[in-house]
């Protein structure tokens, strides 16, 4: 059976994606952060601040855990929208009502649009909620709060610059299964939006979506996700070895099933940048052990080097025009 996360009974940890085993130690965080500095200097890109997305991740664990319909998750929306907003997005919620195995739960997507000098969308997303856990406390430091404290450092760096492309920030709720992951209790919001937009006839104009999911893990590994378009997959992971950075990106294709099917589904080239390799044996995913001690300002900075990097070359390629 592939290693993807309808596989998978997700109340309890995937197993171990193999992958590099590295350690993680306090003085890499600043060698990794002045290499970052230095490599932004020849970019059009303001550069990605991994200790301020850091600081986004700890606060949004601060709020506790985050299911849909819950108030935690109201309150963090609020405070995502007020970041959003700070930082020069026009931000439009998306509310709408799931039917699940829990019952009809109201969800809300977030859009927090910047805009470009073309109508060509890249939509970058993430999903904010937590995974609904009713017996342990499950703040989801990587596993929901790294994707959206990494959109909100995205936002500060695009919704003031002046962008070729139009592109928008896009936060899902209802990303976690909410009894047992399958095509039909999972991917809520994502599901939700492709449908919606379908029908306005908006699809059309997004070009790429960039789905981050779970990049904060302190011995980042990222594998290539199978299913994701070949092309822009591609260009992310050589654009990771342009920069240094090959060995966090593993050139290892594993199929997972992510935020990013519905818009493959509906003919968008998507590719899903996620690493599942959390914690020895996997052990930290979907339990009390996702906190934020095994996350790293570190990997966050990788990996929002590498998307800005990839982004810029998206907004020079002749595919997008």
């Amino acid at each position: 059976m592939p290693n993807s996360r309808a596989a998978i009974n997700y109340g309890r940890p995937k197993p171990r994606v193999p992958g590099l085993v590295r350690g993680y130690v306090p003085w890499t965080v600043g060698l990794i952060l002045a290499q970052a500095a230095s490599l932004q200097a020849a970019s059009s890109f303001p550069a990605f601040q991994g200790d301020r997305a850091f600081a986004d991740l700890k606060r949004l664990v601060a709020f506790g855990p985050r299911p849909p319909g819950s108030r935690a998750l109201a309150d963090s929306r609020q405070w995502i929208v007020g970041q959003l907003k700070s930082a020069g997005c026009g931000v439009d919620e998306d509310a709408f009502v799931a039917s699940t195995p829990e019952g009809d739960i109201p969800m809300t997507n977030l859009i927090a649009r910047a805009r470009g000098d073309r109508p060509a969308v890249i939509l970058i997303a993430g999903h904010y909620e937590t995974k609904l856990m009713k017996d342990v406390r499950f703040v989801g430091a990587n596993d929901g709060g790294s994707s959206a404290a990494f959109l909100l450092e995205m936002a500060r760096l695009l919704c003031r610059r002046k962008n070729p492309l139009t592109y928008w920030l896009v936060f899902f709720d209802g990303e976690e299964a909410l009894r047992e992951w399958s095509a039909t209790d999972s991917l809520y919001g994502s599901r939700h939006l492709v449908q919606k937009l379908t029908a306005s006839g908006e699809l059309a104009q997004i070009q790429a979506m960039i789905l981050v999911d779970m990049i904060a893990d302190a011995k980042l590994d990222i594998t290539k996700e199978s299913r994701s378009t070949l092309w822009l997959s591609d260009l992310v992971f050589s654009t990771a070895r342009r920069l240094g950075y090959a060995r966090y990106f593993v050139d290892r294709p594993t199929p997972i099933d992510d935020d990013h099917i519905p818009w493959l589904n509906a003919g968008v080239p998507a590719v899903d940048i996620i690493d599942l390799d959390y914690g020895p044996a996997n052990r930290y995913h979907h339990t009390p052990e996702d906190t934020v001690d095994k996350c790293s300002p570190a990997s966050m900075t990788i990996v929002g080097r590498v998307i800005t990097a990839t982004l810029e070359q998206l907004e020079h390629s002749p595919r997008l025009y």
